[in-house]
């Protein structure tokens, strides 16, 4: 079957500002948060030392989705892109529903990381409410998305920036100490790597179970492919981002968490409460518990900001193919798709509302409906890049970028993804949330073919049975 064309207009109200470095930073920014600062720790719990076993799985999946987010990117890029690419590859109601899924999920992370950098705020202020927090952070954070491309990609990169330059900190005091550079601090060495039950402690099953947790830290990634339409060279820049992207995150990550489990033994209950908290305060650095503090509501703020940005992108692109109402494509003379912001905002406002009336479920239940969405993402991701390059070469068509060791490493990330699923279901925890973004996935689909056959002028939708020549 033919290929039907799909308009590829998601760029021509938005104002191309965004400088390669700005976008790299932007992919660190989404991927360093407080799941590496804070949630790593469960992680080493699980697995112990050979939780680097679990990064490095983790990592290599991340690595293949972004090398086929580059391919795709550099030969068409778009403000909607593994959404875009869904719905090339499998039709309209795969867009639509990976589209709205990554919409729902950020808008719902946006009021969580909202009301998780205000509980610490408050309680250095506590003469001020925790929702008068929440207020600001989301109201500036909207102001700083509203002045334009160009100024939220300066914002964004020092905000990004702050994190980087912790990290390579902690890693280097971190070398110190594990080479005794430190006055008044006994060499670690490596004995921790194997002193404690061995290297792997909970053997192959620990480093499964820690794979859960560690995989979700990596979220986050993907807003590169979404930024790259509004920078000046798509295809030429997408090559450099990633590469840079993808080797900054495995050496920040696995840097840290080797630094970590050296430096401590990795059943002591500090690593699991604050792992980074914990090799500062045993090097003796002063202030250590306010210094993470800050770090950890800048890591939430920076997220929260590329997610506000990620949000607004999708929710104008879905717009632009027809997927969302037309009033999400309207864009102020600064490029600005404002009310895409201001409704990506709002539903964080809503959800934040319910936390505050209903503290104990509301937020909870809603983190673990979506709280599988990346597998989903980057699965559709794997099996689009998949379609569309075979597609592509059977077509001869030329592409300015072409990911290496196709069709094997595509079908190797997708295996890799399974296993991971197949893990998931049998974690009891996971399986239930799993189970709930699938089912919110079906949800988005059935919608979509309800709603299929609408459309507007200028807006060429693909059919739902799109399908491979």
């Amino acid at each position: 079957m033919t290929e039907v064309p799909l308009t590829t207009t998601t760029t021509k109200g938005l104002h191309p500002g965004l400088t390669r470095r700005q976008i790299s930073m932007m992919g660190l920014g989404g991927a360093i948060g407080a799941g590496l600062f804070v949630g790593s720790g469960q992680a080493i719990g699980i697995a112990g030392p050979a939780v680097l076993i679990s990064y490095l799985i983790a990592g290599t999946v991340v690595i293949l989705v972004m090398a086929m987010l580059a391919e795709m990117v550099a030969a068409r890029p778009s403000s909607g892109a593994f959404s875009s690419f869904a719905q090339r590859a499998m039709g309209r109601s795969a867009g639509s529903a990976v589209g709205w899924l990554y919409w729902i999920q950020l808008v719902v992370v946006i009021a969580a990381e909202a009301t998780g950098a205000a509980g610490i705020i408050e309680g250095w202020v506590p003469g001020l409410p925790a929702w008068l927090w929440v207020l600001i952070f989301v109201a500036a954070l909207t102001a700083v998305n509203l002045f334009g491309v160009r100024n939220y990609g300066r914002f964004e990169f020092w905000f990004a920036a702050i994190k980087v330059f912790a990290i390579i900190a902690f890693l280097l005091v971190g070398a110190g100490a594990i080479l005794g550079l430190i006055p008044g601090v006994p060499a670690t060495g490596l004995g921790n790597l194997v002193a404690h039950d061995g290297f792997a402690p909970h053997g192959v099953a620990g480093i499964a179970a820690a794979l859960l947790v560690v995989v979700f830290a990596f979220g986050g990634t993907e807003v590169v492919a979404i930024a790259a339409a509004e920078s000046d060279d798509p295809a030429h820049n997408i090559r450099r981002i990633v590469r840079e992207v993808m080797v900054r995150i495995l050496v920040f990550y696995l840097g840290s968490i080797f630094v970590i489990v050296a430096v401590l033994p990795w059943n002591s209950p500090e690593v699991l409460d604050g792992p980074f908290s914990a090799v500062l305060a045993t090097l003796r650095v002063p202030g250590v518990d306010l210094v993470m503090s800050l770090i950890v509501v800048m890591a939430l703020l920076s997220a929260m900001n590329a997610n506000i940005y990620g949000a607004s992108r999708m929710a104008y692109s879905l717009g632009e193919r027809g997927l969302a109402p037309m009033a999400v494509t309207r864009t102020s003379g600064r490029g600005v798709p404002y009310v895409a912001v201001l409704a990506s905002v709002a539903f964080g406002f809503v959800t934040v509302a319910l936390n505050w009336a209903f503290p104990v479920t509301v937020l909870g239940a809603l983190l673990n409906i979506v709280g599988s969405t990346v597998l989903v993402i980057w699965t559709a991701t794997v099996i689009s890049q998949i379609i569309l390059r075979r597609r592509a070469d059977h077509d001869g068509e030329q592409m300015p970028m072409r990911m290496w060791g196709f069709p094997w490493l595509s079908w190797a990330a997708l295996v890799l993804l399974a296993v991971i699923i197949a893990l998931a279901m049998i974690d009891p925890t996971a399986r239930v949330q799993l189970l709930l973004t699938l089912a919110l996935t079906a949800a988005l689909l059935g919608l979509a073919r309800l709603t299929r056959g609408r459309s507007r002028r200028g807006v060429i939708t693909e059919p739902d049975d799109a399908t491979v020549p």
